[in-house]
């Protein structure tokens, strides 16, 4: 039996942390109706993903018109609203492009959130329309090893715990000098994002490269974009992995079916996790487990 299987197998006997991605940054209503703009909308929306199985939202801040926000005022509000219906544990985004890095780790360091969202590597970020032969949108995603070490820093000095976010498998080893250095802290959690264009491809075997090089103490979960989320979500389950659903990275339950929230998303992941004979985790395993701090 290999060294993999082991540990792979001892992973699978934990309960699999599930978090929900409510909005993201880009999507609007017109795209998907259920997606949140008020503080009281997402606040409603944490709750649907809440009672479905979610232990983590993972939010990008908006202001109620829709539009991307990076003040802290905005972050406040939705925290408070979110916090006041349910305990769900709070992941903030630090992800942006043309903002300063003070703006990235504002509301980090006003708010002090259990987790915050950390990009590990710069990379190109595009979405690709095969009938047109174009693309539909294309930009440089620019996270420098300097600025990441200063929102590491931030985080670290408010006791917010990095979510390394890896678009590509080269990003997981940009994290390894930050451990070395001692900036990063276990246990480690890694998000491993697959299928944005400009990133790796969402297969089974690129997961598993990409989980064979984490270190001792990690904790990760599978990230994928659009309908090959469930395929990801699936394997992520079967190799004892964590997952993330939500309206950020997929709008559909099945080819042609939108969900109506972000609870009817988490509520299918749930049971895929228990129909592999896996138990979802609760938000105070989740806290024990990632060794959180903050509430």
């Amino acid at each position: 039996m290999s060294s993999m299987w082991i540990k792979d197998n001892r992973n699978f006997e934990r309960p699999c942390m599930i978090t929900c991605a409510l909005s993201g940054v880009v999507a609007n209503r017109e795209q998907c109706p259920a997606i949140p703009y008020t503080p009281e909308e997402y606040a409603a929306e944490a709750k649907r993903a809440y009672e479905a199985g979610a232990s983590v939202a993972h939010i990008h801040a908006r202001t109620r018109e829709g539009l991307p926000s990076y003040e802290v005022e905005d972050y406040k509000n939705i925290y408070d609203a979110v916090t006041d219906v349910c305990p769900i544990i709070i992941n903030f985004s630090t992800g942006a492009i043309n903002v300063t890095t003070q703006q990235k780790i504002a509301h980090i360091q006003a708010i002090k959130p259990p987790i915050g969202a950390l990009n590990m590597g710069s990379m190109n970020y595009a979405k690709y329309n095969p009938g047109k032969k174009r693309f539909v949108f294309e930009f440089v995603f620019p996270n420098p090893f300097s600025e990441i070490m200063q929102i590491v820093q931030a985080m670290n000095g408010v006791q917010t715990k990095p979510e390394l976010e890896c678009f590509d498998i080269g990003h997981v080893g940009n994290s390894f000098p930050l451990i070395d250095m001692g900036l990063l802290q276990p246990p480690f959690q890694y998000s491993l994002i697959m299928g944005v264009l400009g990133g790796i491809p969402p297969t089974v075997s690129n997961l598993i490269a990409m989980v064979d090089l984490l270190k001792p103490d990690s904790d990760w979960e599978v990230i994928g974009i659009s309908l090959d989320q469930w395929r990801m979500v699936a394997a992520a389950i079967a190799l004892g992995g964590n997952i993330r659903v939500g309206l950020e990275d997929n709008f559909y339950l099945q080819a042609g079916v939108m969900a109506k929230s972000n609870g009817d998303l988490v509520d299918k992941a749930a049971r895929m996790v228990r129909d592999q004979g896996r138990e979802v985790a609760t938000v105070e395993e989740c806290r024990q487990r990632l060794n959180l701090v903050n509430r």
